[in-house]
C-alpha cells in the first residue's frame, strides 16, 4: 500500500519534504519506519511471516510487526498503529518500550531502493496467539519462534538484516524477561 512519508536527510532528521513511500523507494530517498519485536515470557518470540506477493522478501520471516511512518505521525503512534493493522493487537502506548534507531539500505532493483531508519521497540504479548488477527494484504502466517532464533536467522529465512541487529535484539528480549528464581 503506498502512502505519504517524511523525508528525511542522511542523519536521520527531517527535511520537511514529504512524499509517496514508491517515490522514496524509486529514488532513495531516506525515510523512517518502526520495527516491533513482539515477545512472550516464556521467551519466544512473534515472527510474521511477509505476504506471498510482496514486493520486497516476500514468504520470509520477519520482524513482529514493521511498517513506515507516515507523513507528520510519530514513531510511538505509528508503532501502535502498524501492530493493530498487521496483527490486530490494539497496544497502550506505555506497552511499547522504544530501544534504538538504526539505519539499513537495501536495493532490491533498479525502481526500488531503501534507505530506512528504523525505530525499534519492543511489546509484550499478553494473550494467546490465537487471538492474534493477520492482515492478509501484508502478512502470510504468524507463530511463535524460540527466541534463540534470533541468533541463526538464517536457519528459518529470515529478512536479511546485520547479524549485529538481530543479536542486539535477542539481548533486549533476553534481559526484559521475567527472572527465574
Amino acid at each position: 500500500m503506498d502512502e505519504r512519508i517524511d523525508i528525511l536527510n542522511a542523519e536521520g532528521a527531517f527535511t520537511g519534504k514529504t512524499a509517496m513511500k514508491s517515490e522514496a523507494h524509486l529514488k532513495g530517498w531516506y525515510h523512517a519506519s518502526v520495527h516491533v519485536w513482539v515477545y512472550t515470557d516464556e521467551g519466544e518470540v512473534v515472527l510474521q511471516q511477509r505476504a506471498f506477493d510482496k514486493d520486497t522478501f516476500p514468504g520470509y520471516w520477519d520482524v513482529s510487526v514493521a511498517g513506515h511512518i507516515g507523513a507528520g505521525e510519530t514513531a510511538l503512534s505509528s508503532a501502535q498503529r502498524e501492530v493493530f493493522e498487521e496483527i490486530g493487537l490494539d497496544l497502550s502506548p506505555t506497552n511499547l518500550k522504544f530501544q534504538f534507531r538504526t539505519y539499513s539500505e537495501f536495493k532490491h532493483g533498479p525502481e526500488l531502493m531503501d534507505r530506512e531508519f528504523h525505530d525499534v521497540f519492543l511489546a509484550k504479548l499478553k494473550r494467546p496467539l490465537s487471538d492474534l488477527q493477520k492482515q492478509e494484504s501484508e502478512v502470510a502466517d504468524i507463530k511463535l519462534f524460540p527466541l534463540e532464533v534470533l541468533l541463526d536467522p538464517n536457519k528459518i529465512n529470515m529478512v536479511p538484516n546485520d547479524s549485529a541487529y538481530y543479536k542486539r535484539v535477542y539481548k533486549l528480549i533476553s534481559e526484559s524477561l521475567p527472572k527465574k528464581v
